[in-house]
């Protein structure tokens, strides 16, 4: 679908931990990496070529192991992590959707990234099971720190 939205002239590129079967799309790059390890982000810039994204989509969420306290560390060390990649892969004024799941530490993350945007909310797809701890980050307008 994100290749479709930006057209033949837009640049998709994706991450996963496992590698993904090839796309038939000229627009779209799938790379296998990890979004904690400091060679992703060079990546990813490669593969846009042209600059930082106009959007970040990420629907990335931990393993989880059902021990709670596991689980959350490892969903804030994640959002940690896209927190980090931000200032070099979205441009200012870009937009950012990134799911989150509940819980003080995830929230934590959420406002602290939301708070480098000029609008940011949290919001529930329709698609989201009854009873699922899932949320999105929708953050617009990206304000990335003055150096």
């Amino acid at each position: 679908m994100a290749s479709r939205a930006v057209g033949p002239k837009g640049r998709v590129v994706g991450v996963d931990l496992a590698a993904c079967e090839p796309f038939d799309a000229d627009n779209l790059t799938a790379l296998e990496g990890d979004l904690e390890s400091p060679d992703t982000a060079a990546s990813i810039l490669d593969a846009l070529g042209d600059g930082p994204a106009d959007l970040v989509l990420c629907d990335a969420a931990p393993k989880l192991t059902g021990v709670r306290e596991r689980d959350r560390a490892a969903e804030e060390r994640l959002l940690e992590a896209v927190e980090a990649l931000l200032p070099a892969l979205l441009r200012p004024g870009g937009d950012l959707l990134v799911k989150i799941l509940d819980g003080p530490e995830a929230q934590a993350v959420s406002r602290r990234i939301g708070s480098r945007f000029a609008k940011a909310k949290t919001v529930k797809s329709q698609a989201t099971r009854k009873g699922s701890s899932e949320r999105y980050l929708l953050a617009r307008d990206h304000r990335p720190p003055v150096d």
